[in-house]
């Protein structure tokens, strides 16, 4: 059974995993380095406790305590008990879900591990948005994809707005860096493979004509919000696929479009 500890400082040298969360820079530098990453919210913990992560801690106002005591109950690691002011000047935020979890890291799969038994991959390019990483892995737990892979410049999906957005679906559909940039993209056209660019570019088929749902394995290609995939990916993919727009719209936002295009990928449109 955890420990249930009251704490009154915000200074206090063990809340230290809790510090400063509003800060992306440093922790974009200090989570993956130390092995943790802040699951928020009771859902998000509970799922990456079910997950397999390894809780480091828990910081709950009192109300959540009660809420959370079955898994404090289960717990070894210690679980700090605060009230809501002291949380706000310790995260930085006001933290209305009212718990928070320090979580250990797993050691990520390389992406060779991934590409042997996957069918449906999404392979991430330069997305640094927390928020669309969120998204993207939620729809992609949601809509049958295998596996994520990102480019090396890509953002962190354990930080916790991209956690928090995805409502733990980052813990649900395994993921992996490549090394190199777009030299690792051989790897996956190697493993059999189709590489599909999303581009909103006219020169490009649109998802129904390509019907990737019939392909025996397709890797999605998804870029950057506004700037889209690089001239460099674009040239490496084997084709390139567009969502149909309507209206005078020129491209949905990356989340949005990718749910379409996984949606086309895993099952295609209804047959009439």
């Amino acid at each position: 059974m955890a420990d249930l500890i009251t704490v009154e400082n915000p200074d206090d040298p063990r809340l230290r995993d809790y510090t400063g969360l509003t800060d992306v820079e440093l922790r974009r530098k200090r989570e993956p380095a130390e092995g943790l990453f802040i699951a928020e919210g009771e859902k998000v913990i509970r799922r990456a406790k079910s997950a397999g992560y390894e809780m480091r801690s828990m910081l709950l106002s009192a109300k959540w305590v009660d809420v959370m005591r079955d898994v404090i109950d289960e717990l070894p690691a210690p679980v700090y008990a605060v009230s809501p002011e002291l949380a706000e000047q310790v995260t930085g935020y006001h933290v209305h879900r009212g718990a928070l979890a320090s979580m250990q890291r797993k050691p990520l799969p390389t992406a060779d591990e991934l590409l042997r038994t996957a069918r449906r991959v999404v392979i991430m390019e330069s997305v640094n948005d927390h928020t669309n990483i969120g998204a993207i892995f939620r729809s992609a737990a949601a809509l049958g994809m295998d596996a994520v892979l990102l480019s090396p410049d890509c953002a962190d999906p354990l930080y916790r707005r991209s956690v928090k957005v995805s409502m733990g679906a980052v813990f649900s559909v395994p993921y992996a860096r490549l090394d190199t940039w777009p030299k690792g993209l051989d790897a996956v056209r190697d493993a059999g493979f189709t590489l599909l660019a999303l581009t909103p570019d006219e020169k490009a088929r649109s998802l129904d004509e390509a019907a990737p749902h019939k392909m025996d394995r397709v890797a999605l290609m998804l870029g950057a919000e506004g700037d889209g995939l690089s001239t460099k990916a674009l040239m490496a993919a084997d084709e390139w696929v567009r969502i149909p727009m309507a209206h005078g719209v020129d491209s949905l936002n990356v989340g949005a479009a990718a749910a379409v295009a996984f949606y086309a990928v895993a099952t295609g449109r209804p047959q009439a």
